[in-house]
């Protein structure tokens, strides 16, 4: 029996995020739009007051059907930079403000944006650093107000209308394989994939204060707090970094109704000390994703809080989002939900991709629907390679049981999932590789209660070398992003090797794990 989960519930009409942004301005022009806790706070006026203007000065170096890239932390300025490049016609391009130099200087090339919008320290880094050439930059000084303005009338009939199938958004990620690739979004997937979480994930029009302590470059961030609180005319209350006790507080503090965190923060939260201890009175939901949940974590919040988790999953190449536990409906723990309305899901066999499985058995997860990308900037066979037929096939390893509701079991390939970010092995091993200490390495992903994973390697040394694990624990940090550093290096005598030769990360992966426990 072929086994799929597709809704058959008609979608909204779509519009483009500049439409819902003027919608929610029209229609609730003095309520609160943004907050950054323990800075500025933001009528829909203002919002769009600061919008204009920057979309203004981005209009003037021309930045229509070009990009403009964003790589700033948490802040208003993040915001107002994000719905200022799509209102200008550009392509926003979010990018991590904490990747290195050296890391972020392959993402710009390819991207090549018009302007890049960042903190003055990286664009001085930047700047000093070989192959990471910008056509120009917008620098934004702390405490990352430069872009807000003020307004009393806010024209919000000024703002864009763009076509539904220009590009909005340009979002890099590893994908399936190894290496950055940048995704490129239109305004109706970006758009379309709002209004179909709508269906499982409910919003109250002018009265959900979300609270988001993800970073707003992550695709995880703008689909489940950032671009939602705009759809439903809401409060998006943002905390700059993430402190348990700084989250812990503002639930109460700024009465929270929606939650949005990832399972890390879940994992913290939990074992916080005065977790138990806070108001959570005006809760009404949480969202979690970009990585599994622990049960145990789940039901400890839910016990607490009396406040349910929705447990959702998706991929940068589906705009975010597949599918989501209902809100308000039927949650199987561990599961990560029914598919969102107007997409399929099935389980294909892993080998061949092709044949579909019935209820109850494993194979690799594939799904179709209109929040698929446009593809891969540049890389036209990458895309084809993923999107066959027009299935994305994920990469990931699971199940559908006889409702419908998908369990994620394991990954097809190498890539590992930090803190909700995509990991490749092999990317550490070409990093302790060009060690010039180093003969061999290789990483491998082991669990870890708060993280869901981190990287550890193993690491032969040249003869007479006195590198030690915490050299090269610093080496890879002069290169790799901090969750791509590997927690632990083992300097070993020799590496796991296959029977043709090839090392064996499996093997190696498996001694790791051996080691925790030591």
């Amino acid at each position: 029996m072929k086994m799929r989960r597709e809704s058959n519930r008609p979608l909204s009409s779509v519009q483009t995020l500049m439409h819902m942004l003027s919608h929610a301005a029209e229609r609730n022009p003095d309520g609160e739009a943004l907050v950054i806790v323990g800075g500025v706070r933001l009528t829909y006026a203002d919002l769009v007051t600061s919008v204009l203007e920057f979309t203004a000065h981005l209009k003037r170096l021309g930045s229509h059907r070009d990009r403009v890239a964003v790589a700033l932390p948490n802040s208003a300025d993040s915001v107002i930079a994000v719905l200022g490049a799509m209102d200008s016609g550009a392509q926003v391009v979010l990018l991590n403000p904490s990747y290195p130099a050296k890391e972020l200087g392959p993402i710009l090339r390819d991207a090549d944006p018009l302007v890049l919008v960042c903190t003055r320290s990286l664009n001085e880094q930047l700047s000093n650093s070989e192959g990471a050439e910008i056509r120009g930059s917008v620098v934004i000084d702390e405490p990352f107000a430069s872009l807000v303005r003020r307004s009393r009338f806010a024209d919000f009939a000024a703002l864009s209308k763009p076509g539904l199938d220009e590009l909005a958004v340009l979002q890099y990620t590893g994908g399936t394989t190894g290496g950055a690739k940048g995704v490129n979004l239109t305004h109706r997937t970006t758009a379309l994939n709002v209004t179909q979480r709508e269906e499982l994930l409910p919003t109250r029009f002018g009265q959900e204060r979300f609270l988001c302590m993800t970073p707003l470059f992550h695709a995880y961030a703008t689909a489940t707090s950032f671009f939602p609180s705009i759809y439903s005319a809401s409060t998006l209350v943002v905390l700059p970094r993430y402190e348990p006790e700084r989250a812990l507080d503002a639930i109460s503090a700024e009465r929270i109704t929606l939650f949005c965190g990832a399972p890390t923060i879940y994992n913290g939260l939990v074992a916080h000390p005065g977790f138990t201890e806070k108001d959570y009175a005006s809760l009404i939901g949480a969202y979690s994703g970009a990585a599994p949940l622990l049960v145990a974590t789940l039901a400890e919040w839910e016990r607490v809080t009396h406040v349910p988790i929705a447990e959702g999953y998706g991929l940068t190449e589906a705009t975010a989002i597949l599918c989501f536990n209902p809100l308000l409906g039927l949650r199987k723990p561990g599961s990560v939900g029914l598919a969102l309305p107007g997409t399929e899901i099935e389980i294909v066999d892993a080998e061949n991709g092709t044949t579909v499985l019935g209820p109850s058995s494993i194979g690799e997860i594939r799904a179709r629907g209109p929040q698929l990308m446009a593809g891969y900037r540049g890389r036209a066979r990458e895309t084809a390679e993923i999107i066959r037929d027009g299935w994305l096939y994920t990469g990931d390893i699971g199940e559908l049981d006889a409702d419908g509701y998908l369990f994620v079991r394991d990954r097809k390939k190498d890539m590992a999932i930090v803190s909700g970010y995509n990991v490749f092995p092999r990317e550490l091993d070409e990093v302790l590789s060009s060690h010039p200490d180093v003969v061999e390495a290789v990483a491998a992903a082991v669990p870890d209660t708060y993280r869901g994973e981190v990287m550890h390697a193993c690491v032969k040394v040249r003869p007479g070398s006195s590198r030690d694990a915490a050299d090269l624990i610093a080496y890879c940090s002069a290169s790799l992003a901090r969750y791509k550093v590997p927690a632990k290096i083992y300097v070993v005598e020799e590496i796991s090797k296959t029977a043709a030769g090839k090392i064996d990360r499996k093997r190696t992966r498996e001694w790791l794990i051996t080691m925790m426990s030591d």
